[in-house]
């Protein structure tokens, strides 16, 4: 990832952030000469800075479950997505005084690598959906638990599916969020993001509102 030093992200609290609210991650490996990528949540597992591990879960027929009985040879890789969105320049009030200005693209992502390794205990993969239940659930006014359901529906399901764990060997952020620009044009962008009907311009606005650096 191409990452100038004025959208290096490297607070651990805010690359934590980022996962927690967009926990959906690309998982990229690369197996006998050929690149996969499979989209699944993933929880951090605390400890070191920003984290140590990620944890996750793919279906047990899954190529990849097959393809990693052979070690995955160096790092894989899982990128998150954070908010994005299109900057018009008319949300620079420099545009008004030269016209010098083009449209650009904000963004925040967090790519974490690591070396993969498959979870075949069922006790870990039970925490593990628990765990992940409880992330997404936690907010509504009657969270749904993986304990409502019976065991004999969620053992035979358990057995469906593998872990994933990805051993972090190192972290990049990129918020790439008009940094580049004079603090006039940053606050035009806020402003012009955060009035825009568009959820993601709205939510952009509000990562450079809460997120300055």
């Amino acid at each position: 990832m191409y990452l100038p030093a004025m959208f290096q992200e490297t607070r651990p609290a805010v690359l934590r952030e980022l996962i927690a609210a967009h926990p959906l991650g690309a998982l990229v490996t690369t197996s006998q000469g050929a690149l996969n990528a499979e989209h699944i949540p993933f929880e951090v597992v605390p400890g070191g800075e920003p984290f140590v591990a990620l944890r996750g879960h793919v279906a047990r027929s899954n190529p990849l479950v097959a393809a990693g009985a052979i070690p995955f040879p160096g790092e894989s890789l899982v990128i998150f997505q954070g908010p994005a969105a299109y900057v018009s320049p008319s949300h620079y009030p420099s545009k008004q005084v030269a016209g010098k200005v083009v449209p650009t693209w904000n963004y925040a992502v967090v790519h974490v690598y690591g070396r993969l390794r498959f979870v075949h205990d069922p006790s870990w993969l039970l925490d593990l959906v628990t765990s992940l239940t409880r992330q997404q659930e936690r907010k509504r006014a009657e969270p749904w638990h993986v304990s409502d359901a019976p065991a004999s529906f969620i053992d035979p399901l358990l057995g469906a599916i593998v872990g994933v764990e990805l051993e972090v060997t190192r972290v990049l952020g990129k918020w790439k969020m008009s940094q580049n620009r004079s603090a006039v044009d940053r606050a035009g962008v806020v402003d012009g993001l955060g009035n825009e009907a568009d959820g993601a311009a709205r939510a952009v606005a509000a990562w450079m509102r809460d997120n300055p650096k």
